[in-house]
């Protein structure tokens, strides 16, 4: 398994808007790009690397804001951006196609590029398949956390600056499943947010709760109209988008693919990332057969 320690020494960098973005990529065969969730970073994926490198060539970027990458205070954050910046990566890259894994804010970010993609046709990325693991799919769906919404008022400015590794301890223990994340889990997590004094921004990243709600009907839209294999991979115990998120996709998307990890919160490829795999793999080989 990597180690934090050599994660942030791996990193590479390209522009974005004159903003330097981190990014990693290891492995061969067919395209992978993994999208991180909110307020944590590429990081997030570090125990399926290893894994998912031995299958695909895979790729991930810490999006503006986050992590290792450019925390600009004057920057309009949004999920439509986001979707912008992973396509500005797959051009630098020379990526033409790619398939997709995401969590949490980057299922968004996934959902706008999906809807982009069907608008353009041929022309852009093509997106080959896409797996979501829990994440605000839908904004009628989703029970943000009290914590979200005080950051998302219009007070929110003054909550980020004092944000402390204890009361990010309790957020993650309220939505992780039977397995909490140990403390050095945690001190990772909160060492990436904190990283180029990212608190100063949590309030202006947080607005993607807005971004949902404003682009709710063609996001849905994206996912019904979809033309590529979806996949749903969800932790039930997750208070915010777990059991009812599921059901509620397996009602709409009876097509596609669905697996619920009994037991696991809103962090599967960190609680349970041998399940995780075994689940996207049996996905994948289908996929790519």
């Amino acid at each position: 398994m990597i180690s934090y320690s050599s994660w942030k020494d791996r990193a590479q960098h390209f522009d974005y808007n004159g903003h330097s973005i981190a990014y990693w990529t290891s492995g061969e065969g067919p395209p992978l790009l993994l999208i991180h969730g909110f307020p944590t970073a590429s990081w997030d994926w570090h125990k399926t690397w290893d894994a998912l490198t031995s299958r695909f060539k895979v790729y991930a970027c810490d999006m503006i804001g986050f992590g290792y990458s450019a925390k600009p205070r004057t920057y309009h954050y949004s999920l439509t951006d986001q979707a912008r910046l992973h396509e500005a990566f797959a051009h630098y890259l020379g990526l033409k196609e790619t398939h997709l894994l995401v969590h949490d804010y980057g299922v968004s970010v996934a959902q706008e590029m999906l809807a982009a993609f069907h608008e353009r046709g041929s022309v852009g990325l093509q997106l080959l398949s896409c797996s979501f693991l829990n994440g605000g799919l839908f904004p009628e769906l989703h029970r943000a956390r009290m914590i979200q919404k005080l950051i998302n008022s219009p007070i929110g400015f003054l909550l980020g600056p004092i944000l402390s590794k204890k009361s990010l301890r309790k957020s993650f223990h309220e939505i992780y499943g039977n397995k909490k994340a140990s403390e050095q889990e945690i001190d990772q997590f909160y060492r990436l947010i904190t990283y180029n004094d990212g608190k100063r921004i949590v309030h202006k990243l947080m607005r993607y709760i807005n971004d949902r709600k404003d682009n709710a009907k063609r996001w849905k839209a994206a996912l019904v109209e979809a033309k590529i294999p979806l996949q749903f991979i969800n932790g039930p115990l997750d208070p915010v988008s777990g059991r009812h998120l599921a059901e509620y996709c397996q009602q709409l998307l009876p097509e596609s693919d669905h697996e619920i990890l009994e037991g696991v919160g809103h962090y599967p490829h960190d609680e349970a990332p041998e399940e995780v795999l075994k689940a996207y793999f049996r996905f994948m080989d289908t996929v790519l057969a």
